[in-house]
């Protein structure tokens, strides 16, 4: 009897969940943040007032997307801008510190010796790349930063440098959680308690796959276990404390960063709130934004209320870390593509381990070796491991 045979048919290609476009807008973006941070880095001198650095960051921002992307597709414009406004949060301030000129705060100016984070973020068409560094006013080669100030930015540093390592498909979140927590210790630092880091896609930078630092008990419970799979980008939010526990706490500064949540639906009742809710989703959409772009700063404060109390609106407070304490942050965007890892930001402007002298360094082996890998292994390398799994399987 003759032996039947049939063709196989070619499995078909998988469909991208993100097109090599969208990768486009991602960097471009990235590289408009990394431009910007460059100035603001440059601007950020003893002095300097912490306001006017904000408002420049914003229209930096707003300038390097407003000469990108302008030809209309099919008669629309598309849309770009700030992806977060410029804050610039000195010390034990953890985040999220952008004044208005009427605030208490808003004389605040920079001081030699402050350790400065500097958080900012741009989108094309609704695909993010955010970036935050750590840097300290007036240190220099000849006079780098020591103390806790070191130990936290070194800390920082390395942790975010370990996340990226991790932060790769079919790898889990509380595997990022626990190396975080681990790389700090060895600076006797702690990740800032609840911070998370979110998955993005585009007009979205809080999705739904989370990665949680430092958790108390009920963050932990409350935190799904999630699994990094391919096509997925995230924006990695890196923050650690000098501090012995990595609490934080709302203290007097007035939240001036909100953001639309538009996983709520209400009904404004008041004409103002309404007035004010369609400005937002107008000039912000779906990313946040500071009161500051709002026409009329005390209309927009009442407006808000409404929105704030009933979930339409989220605040994006200003916490801090107790006094005599410091905090580093360093947040970059990153996707999983087929090929490997690929950063859509830039690494650090400032950052150099000629600027920061510590006494402690990494101890754990096993940390010291995925800082020594690549980012994306090579070829050659992945051929290799194919060929130790398969050597080990006929041994």
């Amino acid at each position: 009897m003759a032996e039947v045979t049939t063709d196989t048919p070619k499995s078909a290609e998988k469909p991208r969940l993100i097109s090599e476009a969208d990768v486009t807008k991602y960097k471009t973006a990235g590289d408009i943040v990394n431009d910007v941070m460059k100035k603001l880095i440059e601007l950020c001198v003893e002095g300097a007032k912490i306001i006017d650095l904000c408002i420049e960051g914003d229209k930096f921002i707003e300038e390097g997307t407003g000469g990108v992307y302008n030809k209309a597709v099919k008669g629309v414009k598309m849309s770009k801008g700030l992806a977060f406004p410029t804050s610039i949060s000195v010390n034990n301030t953890v985040s999220h510190f952008s004044p208005l000129a009427s605030d208490p705060l808003s004389a605040q100016t920079l001081a030699k010796g402050d350790v400065v984070k500097v958080h900012i973020g741009a989108h094309i068409d609704g695909f993010a790349a955010i970036s935050a560094e750590t840097i300290v006013v007036g240190a220099s080669e000849q006079e780098p930063v020591t103390g806790r100030k070191a130990d936290v930015i070194k800390a920082a540093w390395h942790a975010a440098e370990i996340a990226m390592r991790l932060v790769k498909v079919g790898n889990k979140n509380f595997t990022v959680t626990d190396a975080v927590a681990k790389t700090a210790a060895a600076w006797d630092c702690k990740p800032v308690e609840g911070m998370l880091s979110c998955q993005q896609s585009q007009n979205v930078i809080d999705g739904k796959k989370r990665i949680i630092l430092n958790p108390n008990e009920t963050q932990k419970r409350d935190t799904e276990s999630i699994i990094f799979a391919e096509d997925e980008v995230y924006g990695i939010d890196i923050l650690i404390s000098s501090g012995e526990d990595g609490k934080a706490r709302i203290e007097d500064s007035r939240t001036t960063i909100y953001q639309k949540d538009s996983s709520v639906t209400y009904q404004l009742k008041m004409k103002n709130s309404r007035a004010v809710f369609s400005e937002v989703q107008k000039k912000a959409g779906a990313f946040p934004f500071n009161v500051r772009a709002l026409e009329d700063e005390k209309r927009a404060r009442l407006g808000l209320q409404e929105a704030v109390q009933h979930g339409l609106i989220k605040p994006y407070e200003v916490v801090y870390t107790p006094a005599n304490t410091f905090v580093a942050a360093f947040h970059f965007t990153i996707a999983l593509v087929p090929a490997g890892p690929l950063l859509l930001t830039h690494p650090p402007v400032w950052y150099k381990a000629e600027l920061v002298k510590t006494e402690k360094e990494l101890e754990d082996d096993e940390l010291k070796g995925l800082l020594s890998k690549s980012l994306r292994e090579s070829k050659k390398n992945k051929k290799k491991a194919k060929e130790a799994e398969g050597n080990a399987d006929d041994a």
